[in-house]
C-alpha cells in the first residue's frame, strides 16, 4: 500500500487535498469485493484503491485535532497509518463501510501520536486518563461558547460534566500545560544564547575545585612527611596494609618479618598511632580551614 506525498505546509496541504479528491470514492458493492479480493489474494492493488478512496475522510479526522500544536502533515500521515492497518483488518462480511470500521483505528494512531509528541513524560497512562486528555480542551470550549470564558476554567463544571473528580481536571490541566521546552532552543533577541547555556552545573563550582585540589595537595605532601618520620618496618607496615589498593593480609605481614600473626597486629597498631601523632603536628597550619582531625580512616583514603 503507497501514499500520496504528504503536505509539508498551507500550499502543500491545498496541493495534496486536490490530489486525493482525484480518487473516485467507492460503492458498498464496490468496496466489498476489493476487500475480499484483498483477503483471499493478498492483492496490493486492491488494498491501494481501498486506501486512496478514503484519504479524504483521514483529513477530516485530522482536523478534528488540529488545536494541540502538531503539524497538520504529522496528523495526516499517522491517520494514513491508522487507515492501512485499518484495510488489513477490515472484514467485508460485517456488512459495514470500511470507513465506519477505519475511523477507530484513523483516531487510535493520531491520539497515540499526540500523547507521544505532547512530552516526554507519558501524560495518559490509563484509558481514562487518554479519554480525559482528549475530552477537556473540548469541553473547555463548549462551556465557554455556552457559559463564558470564566466559566470554561472551572474545574467543578468541567469535571461534573466530564464525569470526574475536579482534582483530575487539574491535575491534567497542569500537565497538559507544562510542555516540554528544548533546552538548545534560542532565546533573547538575537537567539545568541540557548537555554542550556543557564543550566548551572551539577558538579561543584570552579572555586571548589580548585581549593580541593589545593587541600589534596597540602595533605598528599603532609602524608608523605609524615610516612619520612616512620622506622622502615613501620612505614612497610602502612603502605602495605592501609595504602595499598591491595592490603597485605596479617598473616603475609608476619611471613614477611618472620614473627606471628598477633605480632604484626600489634606492630600495624602501633605504626598508625605513630603516623597520626605525626601527621597532627605537620597538619596544624591548615586545620583552621577546615581540615578536621587525622585518623587512620582519613590515611587511607589518600
Amino acid at each position: 500500500m503507497r501514499l500520496s506525498t504528504l503536505p509539508a505546509s498551507a500550499g502543500s496541504l491545498a496541493m495534496y487535498l486536490s490530489e486525493i479528491n482525484q480518487y473516485p470514492l467507492l460503492t458498498q458493492e464496490e468496496e466489498q469485493a476489493l476487500a475480499r479480493k484483498y483477503r483471499s489474494e493478498n492483492d496490493e492493488r486492491s488494498a491501494d484503491r481501498l486506501v486512496t478512496a478514503n484519504l479524504r475522510f483521514v483529513v477530516k479526522v485530522s482536523y478534528e485535532y488540529r488545536s494541540y500544536g502538531i503539524k497538520m502533515a504529522d496528523l495526516i500521515q499517522e491517520g494514513n497509518i491508522g487507515l492501512m492497518k485499518a484495510v488489513q483488518k477490515f472484514d467485508p462480511d460485517k456488512g459495514i463501510r470500511l470507513i465506519s470500521y477505519a475511523v477507530w483505528w484513523i483516531r487510535a494512531y493520531i491520539q497515540n501520536y499526540i500523547l507521544k509528541s505532547w512530552s516526554l513524560v507519558k501524560l495518559g497512562t490509563t484509558q481514562a486518563q487518554r479519554k480525559l486528555f482528549f475530552s477537556l480542551a473540548r469541553t473547555k470550549r463548549e462551556i465557554e461558547k455556552l457559559q463564558g470564558t470564566e466559566d470554561s476554567q472551572d474545574a467543578r463544571k468541567i469535571a461534573k460534566k466530564l464525569r470526574v473528580k475536579p482534582t483530575e481536571v487539574l491535575e491534567m490541566t497542569q500537565r497538559m500545560e507544562g510542555r516540554d521546552l528544548s533546552l538548545d532552543a534560542p532565546m533573547g533577541e538575537d537567539g545568541g544564547n540557548s537555554h542550556v547555556d543557564f543550566v548551572p552545573a551539577a558538579g561543584a563550582g570552579q572555586d571548589s575545585e580548585l581549593a580541593d585540589a589545593e587541600e589534596r595537595e597540602i595533605i598528599t605532601s603532609r602524608v608523605e612527611q609524615a610516612l619520612m618520620r616512620l622506622d622502615p618496618r613501620e612505614r612497610f607496615i602502612i603502605e602495605k596494609r592501609v595504602m595499598s589498593d591491595k592490603p597485605m593480609t596479617l598473616k603475609e605481614l608476619g611471613e614477611h618479618f618472620g614473627f606471628s600473626r598477633e605480632r604484626a597486629r600489634q606492630l600495624e597498631i602501633r605504626a598508625k598511632d605513630k603516623l597520626k601523632h605525626e601527621l597532627v603536628e605537620l597538619m596544624d597550619d591548615i586545620e583552621p580551614e577546615g581540615v578536621g582531625p587525622i585518623t587512620s580512616a582519613s590515611v587511607a583514603g589518600i
